[in-house]
Order: structure tokens, then C-alpha cells, then sequence
């Protein structure tokens, strides 16, 4: 188990380097083309944020 202290940094570039080729070849199946033809419309904002603050809480200015 001395090597495993030594060269543990060699496991972890082997899984870095097959997570890496996981998300290459997944990336490879997606068709941006195929997508942007069939791609969902954007649901409406409902947070309202333009209208929580009506209220002006600054003061008047007196003339």
C-alpha cells in the first residue's frame, strides 16, 4: 500500500481522463441544429419585479 502514497495522483488523472472522455462523447451525440429547431419557448417572468416596489419611499424635495 506504499505505492498507493506514492502514486495516488495517477488514479486521479485516469478518472479525470474518463470523465473527460464520458462528456466529449456525450457532447458529440447533441445536435444544436436539431435543437434550436425544436427548442421550448421561455415561461413568462412571475416574480413581477417591476411592480413590488410602487411606493416611493424617498423623501420630497420641498420647492
Amino acid at each position: 500500500m506504499e505505492w498507493l502514497s506514492h502514486y495516488w495522483w495517477v488514479i486521479v488523472l485516469v478518472l479525470l481522463l474518463g470523465i473527460f472522455l464520458n462528456v466529449i462523447k456525450d457532447l458529440k451525440r447533441i445536435d444544436p441544429k436539431k435543437y434550436m429547431a425544436n427548442k421550448p419557448d421561455l415561461p413568462p417572468h412571475r416574480d413581477f419585479n417591476d411592480k413590488w416596489d410602487d411606493e416611493d419611499d424617498w423623501p420630497k424635495k420641498k420647492p
